[in-house]
């Protein structure tokens, strides 16, 4: 059994828009989607993911929501301070977070 202080080299921190929409898209084509197959399969514009895979505009978190389940992708709320947060990764540097 792993500890559940384990954290998967597959979970990245997200700061802002600029770093969810690069791990979104890469999520999409690591499952070889076309942006358009995957909005139909999200029931999402295509305009709506690529403004949301390029950090543009504002989505509604709902939508955003959506698009993360049918991904296979999931948001995880924590307090920065908790052991498993400091472990996460920040987005493109492959470090944990330093506070």
């Amino acid at each position: 059994m792993t500890s559940s202080l384990n954290v998967s080299p597959g979970l990245v921190r997200i700061n802002d828009a600029s770093t969810l929409g690069p791990a979104i898209r890469a999520r999409r084509r690591a499952q070889l989607l076309r942006i358009d197959d995957a909005a139909s399969l999200s029931g999402v514009s295509v305009d709506l993911l690529s403004r949301l895979e390029n950090g543009k505009g504002s989505v509604r978190l709902d939508k955003l929501l959506t698009v993360l389940d049918s991904l296979g992708l999931a948001l995880v709320l924590g307090p920065k301070d908790h052991p498993t947060m400091q472990s996460v990764s920040r987005a493109g540097t492959g470090r944990p977070e330093q506070t």
